[in-house]
């Protein structure tokens, strides 16, 4: 591997992610560089630490899940949405009055798609609704959900800026499965993954066996006040795990291999050298096109901010990429033809554990030094 792009890297993201447990950054944690190149195509993978500080845990492997949080939103609810809009379903103007009829109130109704994927609906960013319900997941959960994000009032007006939301991609969540008539687990899975080969390596968790010896290779995240355990193999956010880990916001576990390969697949109809099945090329390279000239924001992709981005300072500007909470984060860079992704429980057990807004931009940069100077 002399002639690879990545000798000695490898070495240099091992040591990070060693100080980086010992540090306590995270439990664990599992990096992953793809590259293209006339030369052909190189993937390298690392990882470190242990799946969790709890009885039965083992160390992060090729094949350990991690919750992968907010990553949901650009890997499974844009390319949904965009599947719908490559079969005629919907476009990026449809309003949010059809889809959801005379129960709209009022402020939603000159919403369209665009607004909601591009996190300029006028929508707050979040709210602590799980505080009024009893820690129980219940079918009914996902109406009343519904029935308070409908009882909000905008907090600026529709298409002045950019305000990350959840609630938005509650909303897109909810659309999807309407419109499809199925679980947006399962049309994910048939529609997006499979295609790919990757429904094993990136799917929604909705086993309630949060003891099972089956959760020994998923990393776990908190410990929860509200559902007063540590979390392993259930979704960490409150939210979907009300609706059964399975909304638009988030809800995904991932393999390192598999949000690699999912991101890879991205970069490569991203530059046109291959297809996906169920939406096109142009859609795609639509969404990830700025909304906005002074935003960072794409169709729920993101593009590196001026300074103090979590991808560092090597990125191009054209560059997308998407945090999740839990501590998990991709970047695919069309300039460098290339993606980054880092899992990691940076929650675990203490979601107030802020180090990985440290250790985000450090790992990048240490990644684009090594590869310059090799």
């Amino acid at each position: 591997m002399n002639n690879s792009c990545f000798s000695g890297v490898d070495n240099c993201l091992k040591l990070l992610l060693k100080k980086g447990v010992e540090t306590k950054v995270f439990s664990g944690a599992a990096a992953g560089v793809y590259k293209h190149s006339a030369k052909g195509d190189e993937k390298l993978i690392v990882h470190h630490g242990k799946t969790g500080n709890v009885p039965g845990a083992i160390p992060v492997n090729d094949n350990t899940l991690f919750d992968i949080a907010s990553l949901t939103k650009p890997l499974c609810t844009v390319l949904l949405l965009l599947h719908l809009m490559d079969n005629k379903k919907l476009s990026w103007d449809s309003p949010i009055e059809t889809l959801f009829g005379t129960k709209t109130p009022f402020f939603l109704k000159k919403i369209t798609i665009r607004e909601l994927m591009s996190h300029s609906s006028g929508l707050k960013s979040y709210e602590p609704y799980y505080m009024d319900f009893q820690p129980v997941q219940t079918p009914e959960n996902k109406e009343k959900l519904l029935d308070r994000i409908f009882k909000e009032k905008p907090v600026y007006p529709m298409g002045e800026k950019c305000l990350y939301s959840d609630i938005g991609y509650m909303l897109l969540g909810e659309i999807i499965e309407r419109m499809t008539g199925q679980g947006l687990n399962d049309v994910f899975a048939s529609t997006i993954t499979k295609p790919l080969g990757l429904q094993k390596q990136i799917l929604f968790k909705t086993v309630k066996t949060p003891t099972s010896n089956s959760n020994r290779n998923i990393a776990a995240t908190q410990f929860c006040p509200w559902r007063k355990r540590i979390l392993q193999g259930e979704v960490d956010d409150e939210h979907s795990w009300l609706m059964n880990g399975v909304a638009g916001h988030a809800g995904l576990f991932g393999t390192i291999n598999g949000v690699l390969d999912m991101t890879k697949h991205i970069l490569n109809q991203w530059q046109g050298r291959e297809e996906h099945p169920s939406y096109s090329n142009t859609l795609l390279q639509q969404a990830l096109t700025r909304a906005y000239k002074n935003q960072t924001w794409c169709m729920g992709f993101d593009t590196p901010s001026l300074s103090g981005s979590s991808g560092g300072r090597y990125l191009s500007r054209k560059s997308v990429g998407h945090l999740g909470f839990t501590g998990t984060s991709f970047w695919i860079d069309p300039e460098k033809d290339m993606t980054v992704v880092l899992l990691t429980n940076r929650v675990h057990p203490d979601r107030r554990n802020e180090q990985i807004k440290k250790f985000r931009p450090l790992l990048h940069d240490t990644l684009f030094n090594a590869m310059e100077n090799k």
